[in-house]
């Protein structure tokens, strides 16, 4: 089999601002309109509520180094899938393709449709099965624009992006101009349960990994991609600390921990009833966001897969007019379809597809972070664009954090880990089995 040739090959065209509208559009979603409750209810108390969501910006910055670190070195569009395979051999990057492409991304494609589709069913009724039709439509759609092209892409994420920036600054500054929240006749006291607040602050920091799926495509990847972590991870922190001190500032520490859904009584106390047909506005445009961001991410990694195994070769073609991986978006969109038929028939979609995806999602991040010590071993002297600092001690925190979330998402999420988990066992014969022997020498 020939590789692509390079008129079929990604185009350098991703400038810093796409790269950070992109980090800022998956990261920056619903989890800042439900989270918080849950952190401050494990917390004991304001000041560690908010060093809370500092950490959690800390550790997305963490590992966000790490990832340029390995994305500049080792630049391409198959992004975690390329440096499994650098560092790990083909069996393991195809039995991480199987997973993103069956459970970890299109999973997350699903339930951020069923958030949209929640929320627009509050504006738009469509009926008993309103909310997973519209969950349904919005992958069509979605899919639709990046099969157009990479420039459609591009130009949704950065409507997208700018307009959740947007909404969720206004909230943020409507919250900290209202009165301030009496203090509480009686402290508030509790030593809370950090270690399971850090879980869920974490949860509302995902999405930051997707960065190096954009390395292939990059103007200048060995200067931008530091460029944008740093950027987008300073643009997400700051946001989410102002939202949560706004989120103080309304109803206090005591409050806030008895909120069932923050988000809507913030707006119902900015401009009454109607806030919550305004939050429902709000949520559905980073709703939609993330859905873009991600849609657009994740066909990169079948675009990967296709190039290195003969039986789905055609899913490595890259499409020179529009400048994208057009079989790998249409084969992503059903398989996201059919988990959102699948999510329709459980009591929560949303909640039956975070915990699919939860357990191999952080089971592979802790792989890739590990590769960064395989490739610093293997290759002392090699030439690096950007190197993670304090190194072993960053990467060495970044695996520990994976491995206690691989850990978390086991012990506390529901039957959807198991379905993901089986979904997962089902592509070992692809991984030992469906390479041809030259495949398993090109690394």
């Amino acid at each position: 089999m020939n590789v692509p040739t390079s008129g079929s090959a990604p185009q350098k065209t991703i400038s810093v601002l796409d790269g950070v509208a992109f980090i800022v559009g998956v990261v920056i979603g619903i989890g800042i309109f439900r989270m918080p409750p849950l952190v401050a209810s494990n917390t004991a108390n304001e000041t560690m509520f908010m060093l809370a969501w500092l950490a959690g910006g800390c550790a997305m910055l963490i590992g966000a180094l790490c990832y340029a670190e390995l994305a500049s070195s080792h630049p391409d569009a198959g992004g975690e899938y390329h440096f499994l395979r650098k560092a790990y051999g083909p069996r393991v990057a195809v039995f991480f393709g199987w997973a993103r492409g069956t459970v970890i991304q299109t999973g997350a494609i699903a339930y951020v449709a069923f958030v949209f589709g929640d929320y627009a069913q509050q504006i738009i009724g469509l009926g008993a099965r309103g909310s997973s039709l519209w969950a349904a439509l919005a992958v069509i759609v979605f899919t639709t624009i990046n099969v157009m092209g990479t420039q459609p892409g591009r130009r949704t994420q950065l409507i997208f992006s700018s307009a959740t920036i947007a909404t969720v600054v206004v909230v943020a500054i409507a919250g900290l101009a209202g009165p301030a929240a009496p203090p509480p006749a009686t402290p508030v006291t509790g030593s809370g349960a950090l270690g399971l607040a850090m879980v869920f602050v974490l949860l509302t920091y995902g999405g930051w990994n997707e960065v190096a799926y954009l390395s292939g495509e990059m103007k200048d990847v060995r200067r931008d991609m530091v460029r944008i972590v740093l950027i987008g991870t300073a643009a997400v922190t700051a946001v989410y600390l102002a939202v949560n001190f706004a989120y103080l500032n309304t109803f206090g520490f005591a409050g806030l921990r008895e909120s069932k859904a923050v988000g809507a009584d913030l707006m119902r106390v900015i401009v009454g009833d109607a806030g919550a047909v305004v939050l429902a506005v709000i949520i559905c445009t980073a709703a939609l966001s993330t859905l873009n961001a991600t849609i657009f991410t994740g066909a990169r990694t079948y675009y990967a897969l296709g190039r290195d195994m003969p039986l789905i070769r055609k899913l490595g073609v890259w499409d020179p007019v529009r400048d994208n991986p057009a079989n790998a978006f249409l084969l992503q969109g059903a398989i996201a379809l059919t988990l959102v038929i699948f999510g329709a028939f459980t009591r929560d979609g949303f909640a039956t597809m975070v915990d699919y995806t939860a357990p191999v999602f952080w089971f592979f991040l802790m792989l890739v972070a590990i590769s960064l010590f395989v490739f610093r071993m293997r290759e002392p002297a090699a030439s690096r664009p950007f190197s993670v600092p304090l190194y072993p001690i960053l990467p060495g925190l970044f695996v520990a954090l994976c491995a206690y979330l691989l850990y978390s998402s086991l012990a506390y999420t529901g039957y959807g880990s198991l379905v993901g988990i089986g979904i997962l066992a089902l592509g070992a014969p692809l991984a030992f089995f469906g390479q041809s022997s030259e495949d398993e020498k090109r690394i």
